[in-house]
């Protein structure tokens, strides 16, 4: 089998090169969660790649199997070898071998900051429905409030001190003097910011470029106002908040070449063009590696 568009190099299978730096092998990670992705003799024989991906045992006690993420080899009886996932001769995408390199590293990095998303598409979604619920029932609310407040006062032998000018007390009040109207465009518009970051969640979870850039607008469009609530008050969650957006928007234009930075978009898929399919397998196996007819 012939790559011409890929210049041919022999690389180690994951976990097996030596580094006085620990890294992270997306590989071994993902088989450590999916369990090995595994092709019997008969699916391996329909890619084409059987010699690649199958080995048999002398005396045929077993055979050994490739995993296509890990590259690790797994010996498997008969009776325990993967039943064909097609027929003898139909070669379809339920045969290719799954993300490895640098694009699984990506879909764990993008599911990680689609996950977040998710969290804040759920308490913005709550905040929103809560700000319509009360101002759909405010007059109600403030009529059940007053009756909690006279009851609180009498108690206390007069009015509470806390509800002049700060504390609870004062920002319930402030809160039920803003009009309705006002209420229903502050829910509409925490609605939109949810509908927004649930966008990016199902965008990034299936690793859409167009997501990409929608996150990366949405938190660069935000870093103005962490940055200003910084010099204001300093805690550690705001200061938190800062660094991981910062990091996402690092990652997003250096890792994915948004904005046309290390080449772009054509440099991007031309990267992901070389760390799937079958190639990846040949670099990391010495004996087909330097085959030119292969």
């Amino acid at each position: 089998m012939v790559f011409d568009d890929v210049e041919t190099q022999v690389t180690q299978p994951p976990g097996a090169e030596s580094s006085r730096r620990p890294r992270v092998h997306y590989e071994l990670l993902g088989c450590a969660l999916h369990s090995h992705e595994l092709l019997g003799p008969v699916d391996a024989a329909a890619t084409g790649h059987v010699d690649l991906l199958t080995r048999a045992e002398p005396g045929g006690a077993f055979t050994w199997l490739r995993c296509l993420r890990c590259d690790a080899w797994v010996p498997l009886r008969e009776a325990d070898v993967p039943a064909p996932r097609s027929g003898k001769h139909a070669v379809d995408d339920t045969l290719m071998p799954p993300l490895r390199g640098r694009p699984l590293r990506d879909r764990f990095v993008l599911r990680l900051i689609a996950a977040d998303r998710v969290i804040h598409f759920l308490v913005l979604a709550a905040v929103a429905v809560s700000i319509f619920l009360f101002a759909q029932d405010r007059v109600n609310l403030h009529g059940g409030y007053l009756r909690i407040l006279n009851g609180l006062q009498g108690a206390f032998g007069g009015p509470l001190s806390s509800s002049a000018r700060h504390g609870l007390l004062h920002d319930l009040n402030q809160l039920f003097a803003v009009p309705t109207k006002t209420l229903y465009l502050y829910g509409a518009g925490i609605a939109l910011y949810a509908l927004i970051n649930g966008v990016e969640a199902v965008g990034l979870w299936r690793s859409r470029r167009w997501a990409k850039y929608l996150t990366l607008i949405e938190v660069v469009v935000l870093l103005p106002i962490e940055i200003h609530e910084l010099t204001i008050s300093v805690s550690p969650l705001k200061a938190l908040t800062l660094a991981l957006n910062l990091a996402v928007v690092a990652y997003l234009l250096w890792a994915h070449r948004l904005l046309g930075v290390r080449g772009g978009g054509r440099a991007d898929r031309a990267e992901m063009a070389r760390d799937t399919g079958w190639e990846p397998l040949y670099r990391s196996t010495p004996w087909e590696a330097k085959n030119p007819d292969r």
